[in-house]
């Protein structure tokens, strides 16, 4: 596998399993949350990053447009950022936690319950 490569960089990671075969990977460590997903060369289908205690993100370094879906203290959906390019910078002070997923993917985390389950 690349450095670029998704599944090295997430498959270590805890998952959830939400239904629609969707996977979301949670960003524990500091270096986890500082990397994020800068650098990969894309991003599977399906399969997301949830960074906890997060209000801001930035996109530099990125390769690909991301989606981000903003949760709120209960693990609701504050706010949607659907197809943020590169070398940008997002904030949504309402927010506790995001999940990063590719351009084009939000619509099937929520559709699967994202935001609307009991969290861990």
């Amino acid at each position: 596998m690349s450095a670029g490569d998704w599944r090295a960089r997430l498959e270590p990671l805890e998952a959830r399993a939400l239904p629609g075969g969707l996977h979301l990977h949670l960003a524990r460590g500091l270096g986890v949350r500082r990397r994020g997903l800068a650098g990969l060369d894309d991003l599977g289908r399906g399969h997301a990053l949830q960074i906890d205690r997060c209000r801001a993100v930035h996109t530099f370094g990125m390769r690909f447009a991301l989606d981000l879906v903003w949760l709120g203290r209960r693990g609701e959906v504050v706010r949607v950022d659907r197809d943020v390019p590169a070398r940008r910078h997002r904030l949504c002070r309402r927010a506790r936690s995001v999940v990063e997923s590719r351009a084009g993917e939000a619509d099937r985390f929520l559709a699967a319950g994202l935001g609307y389950t009991a969290r861990r």
